[in-house]
């Protein structure tokens, strides 16, 4: 091609450039923003102090660092503060866990949007929720999560109307072989069927305090065809050992 022929392929290639628009996504307002918007029951003015009660526990929290680095309190502090502030981290918590670990707010921000753990919501009484990661999702999960929404009439992400029950999808909660699996509050409930989904509903409906861990016979996370390992009574220190060594 001729130095001409390169200078017009030149051209037109920058003229289609030029024409091209450019791409744009559109804003979208979601509740799962990493911001805070101010409400009437979630907002700096509403105020919040930890209990004399916790006065103790928050003293052994910052006992655990040097008071150079006090920020490392922050993640302990925020649970504790979540769980006086009935199972929810509001603006104000965040602020409180900030004055005492002396961080700036945004730190402790920072840490309250990053972890799950932290319900930046207000929850029900019984914060539900349903793993649905590969191993529950094989086992049955997903009836589980159909099960539970048809009995509490919500759907994943809802509380209910009487704030006695919030329901959640999480992923995977470390108790695969149990799958599949429910965390209610602190208390993990495995090896679920629908009746004893149920079942445990029924009774936290009452009041009660359901049995806690599998719902079948087995104990704990043994295989199902029981004990199969680690039958033999374990050796002592030094007891394959050279002499020299025992």
């Amino acid at each position: 091609m001729s130095l001409i022929g390169k200078a017009v392929r030149s051209v037109e290639r920058e003229a289609t450039r030029s024409l091209r628009s450019i791409s744009t996504s559109v804003a979208r307002k979601s509740d799962a923003l990493f911001v805070h918007r101010d409400t009437e029951y979630n907002n700096s003015s509403i105020p919040f102090k930890f209990t004399a009660e916790n006065e103790p526990i928050i003293n052994q929290i910052l006992a655990r660092y040097p008071p150079q680095y006090k920020k490392g309190a922050i993640m302990p502090l925020l649970d504790l503060a979540q769980r006086q502030n009935k199972g929810w981290t509001s603006i104000s918590c965040m602020n409180e866990v900030a004055k005492m670990v002396e961080v700036p707010p945004m730190r402790v921000y920072e840490v309250a949007t990053f972890y799950t753990m932290f319900n930046r919501e207000p929850v029900g009484d019984h914060l539900v929720q349903v793993c649905t990661t590969t191993p529950c999702m094989l086992n049955g999960a997903y009836e589980i999560m159909d099960t539970i929404e048809k009995d509490l009439g919500v759907e994943a992400g809802h509380t209910t109307s009487d704030k006695k029950f919030t329901l959640l999808e999480v992923e995977c909660l470390g108790a695969c072989s149990n799958a599949p699996m429910v965390q209610i509050n602190d208390h993990y409930y495995e090896d679920l069927t629908k009746s004893t989904t149920l079942d445990i509903l029924k009774q936290l409906k009452q009041g009660k305090q359901p049995k806690i861990g599998p719902q079948s016979t087995r104990h704990t996370c043994e295989n199902s065809a029981g004990l199969t390992n680690l039958t033999e009574k374990p050796y002592g220190p030094g007891q394959h050992c050279q002499p020299e060594f025992q």
